[in-house]
């Protein structure tokens, strides 16, 4: 029996090549988004488009629906949707703050809620959930884009304890930077909320960063008398294996870190204290210090 695979975000770059591979495995992939005619070069493949918006609950309960009418079930869903909003604290508005919370956290829970009845009854299933490194390591003027996959985090390892019992599987796609456009567009966010405010200078730095690294630049910066680059930004199609492996493995692990430098920033932010790892960031940042 072909594994039946909803996809979030399919509509470009991650998701829309981890629903390629999918069904190339041999999958009945539903390839799920807002703006269809994108996907319909996915067709030709046997992947299936389905409009979907997670911040609205009747497209995402239609969604599902519609899957459940043609197959009669839902062996693998795929969170991937994501949205990211880069700006001070202070300067992001609670409506763009309750935007990103609705894409990238209450979005991807109403999906989680729409199918669990339905693989509870089946007696398996797989939920696959996009975090980042975002959700474990904290970069200055990101804090709202990390509130969200945090959260993801947290639900992710709550559903993988409560759902074991029932035969589903949780896992999470952990990457660092990805050589999509996602840096590009954070970047603009970060300077359209902050030109003109008290943390314009720092912000600006900041975002041209992430734009020569999001463009294919290598940005340097020095620390100890020494010059790194730790933009080793991770090819989309990586994490689309990531996804197929999680998706398709007998045993799948809770988590699939990706990137060189993911590994390395968890870790040294775990082992420093708090001063020296707030130091290392201010100056990879390229934010002086007062």
């Amino acid at each position: 029996m072909k594994k039946v695979v909803l996809i979030t975000g399919a509509s470009s770059g991650i998701g829309y090549e981890a629903a390629q591979r999918l069904a190339r495995r041999g999958c009945k992939v539903y390839a799920a988004a807002r703006r269809v005619e994108l996907m319909e070069p996915l067709c030709k493949e046997g992947i299936v488009p389905v409009r979907l918006d997670v911040c609205d609950e009747a497209s995402m309960r239609q969604c599902v629906d519609t899957v459940l009418q043609a197959e009669g079930r839902i062996d693998v869903l795929v969170n991937n949707a994501g949205y990211g909003y880069f700006g001070a604290v202070e300067n992001v508005s609670d409506a763009e703050a309750r935007r990103q919370l609705e894409v990238n956290v209450f979005g991807l829970a109403a999906m989680c809620r729409l199918v669990i009845p339905v693989m509870r009854k089946q007696g398996s299933g797989r939920i696959v959930n996009t975090s980042s490194i975002a959700g474990l390591v904290v970069l200055p003027f990101g804090g709202w884009y990390h509130v969200s996959k945090y959260s993801v985090e947290a639900l992710s390892d709550a559903l993988r304890m409560e759902l074991r019992p029932f035969g589903i599987d949780v896992s999470m796609i952990e990457p660092g930077g990805i050589k999509t456009d996602w840096g590009i567009i954070a970047a603009d966010h970060l300077r359209d909320s902050s030109v003109g405010t008290a943390y314009e200078e720092a912000a600006l730095a900041e975002a041209d960063l992430m734009n020569k690294a999001y463009s294919g630049k290598t940005p340097r910066f020095k620390i100890f008398n020494s010059q790194f680059s730790i933009f080793n930004l991770t090819n989309p199609t990586a994490v689309a294996r990531a996804i197929e492996r999680a998706a398709l493995s007998r045993r799948p692990r809770a988590r699939y870190r990706l990137g060189r430098f993911s590994t390395v920033a968890v870790w040294t932010h775990r082992l420093l204290p708090a001063r020296w790892w707030d130091k290392l960031l201010l100056r990879f940042a390229r934010i002086r210090l007062k």
